[in-house]
């Protein structure tokens, strides 16, 4: 079989899978709702079990393994100008459509005595980044601290004196980095079983509430900042740099399609890789640098989410929302999106946390909640495509040195 047939057969298997999915989810059933719950939550545990190590051994292989010279600083300096670019962005068009839309409070709203699962302050995530035992950023699938954790320990490999020491580090870790990514195309294989789980119960959560009631416009504001930001702001960058957008979206479209079902960009984490490497054409000391660091710090879902949500419960809360009040939120949305962990409902947790430390109510949360759901898979779904951009913009800022050289 070519590889462009067993393309197309992999492609019918998705799109069967979702159509099947979406049936599961209309039409359930006893057995139909056990069959989807066990494959969905079979690879939500393949993700998380693999998207961690890989996280920990391709950050900390890929530092180890860089020159000194201009392509280690490109890597450094690209990726965090693009990522703070794109997230940055994505809170100033949740600003303006905040404020352009300016969605209506809720004038009764009973309040719930269920309370939101808050456990965490926002400075207690920043603290909870360093680890107090080597072990349990792993066991516990902390996304931040094992980044930190490779940062460190590759430095660290770069910094050993005797050649043969380093060089056998490094073989170790490009052994077991090989072992994870023969995993991961295992996992790939199997995937559609994971989309048709995911589906079925999607559209069932959605059936059961959908009802807009008077949160219309804020979700309008939400959705629309995603879609704008995903459609034509991220589209401009790779433009500007004379990309085409249309190519890259449709090389990734297997990752985008996994994280909008799976809710986690740390979990999609293996499935992005594959898709840029090998559809994309990234090259892998590129993709296997940013795109772990992108899974962890380039959030814009989450930057738009958290500065819709902040801004409408303050408002509902007394607090007049003005232009100045918006520009410090726009850096606040940025930061804290920067500081949250890729896992489903992040974000949700996140901004909790920030209305919490300012003695917001946060019960208007407990609305939205029924909601969420929708909602972070379109947020999670373009977080991946941001880290797919900033990856092709890296990639080709590399390629443009390379050529200026020769």
């Amino acid at each position: 079989m070519t590889k462009k047939s067993s393309s197309l057969t992999y492609a019918s298997l998705f799109a069967l899978a979702i159509l099947l999915g979406i049936l599961n989810g209309l039409y359930s059933t006893s057995i139909g709702n056990i069959t989807a719950h066990f494959f969905s939550e079979i690879f939500v545990h393949l993700f998380k079990f693999i998207s961690v190590p890989i996280i920990g051994v391709t950050i900390c292989l890929t530092i180890a393994s860089l020159g000194n010279g201009t392509t280690q600083r490109i890597l450094w300096k690209r990726t965090l100008f693009y990522t703070l670019s794109t997230t940055l962005a994505a809170a100033t068009v949740a600003a303006g459509l905040f404020y352009g839309l300016h969605p209506a409070n809720i004038v009764s709203v009973p309040f719930s005595s269920e309370k939101i699962p808050l456990q965490k302050g926002y400075l207690d995530y920043f603290i909870s980044v360093i680890p107090d035992n080597p072990l349990a950023p792993f066991v516990q699938g902390n996304v931040l601290s094992i980044l930190l954790i490779a940062l460190v320990t590759g430095l660290a490999i770069r910094v050993i004196e005797k050649e043969e020491y380093k060089q056998s580090i490094i073989h170790v870790l490009g052994a077991i980095q090989s072992i994870l990514f023969f995993m991961v195309k295992w996992i790939i294989r199997l995937l559609p079983l994971g989309i048709f789980g995911f589906t079925s119960l999607c559209v069932k959560e959605f059936l059961q509430h959908f009802e807009l009631n008077g949160l219309g416009v804020y979700l309008i504001a939400v959705i629309g900042a995603n879609l704008i930001q995903g459609l034509v702001v991220l589209p401009l960058f790779l433009l500007i740099r004379r990309l085409n957008p249309w190519k890259t979206f449709v090389h990734m479209s297997k990752a985008l399609l996994v994280a909008f079902f799976s809710k986690s960009s740390a979990g999609t984490l293996p499935i992005t890789l594959a898709c840029a490497e090998q559809n994309n054409h990234i090259q892998p000391n590129v993709s296997r640098f940013v795109l772990p660091i992108c899974t962890t710090i380039n959030m814009n879902g989450c930057a738009a989410f958290i500065l819709v949500t902040v801004m409408y419960l303050m408002q509902n809360n007394g607090t007049p929302i003005t232009l100045p009040l918006l520009g410090v939120w726009i850096v606040v949305a940025t930061i804290a999106a920067i500081g949250n962990a890729g896992v489903p409902m992040g974000c949700f947790f996140l901004a909790a946390s920030l209305l919490s430390s300012m003695n917001v109510p946060i019960h208007l949360l407990g609305i939205i909640l029924p909601f969420y759901a929708v909602l972070d898979m379109l947020e999670t779904a373009l977080n991946v495509w941001s880290d797919s951009c900033v990856a092709t913009l890296v990639n080709k800022d590399l390629q443009n040195t390379a050529s200026s050289k020769s």
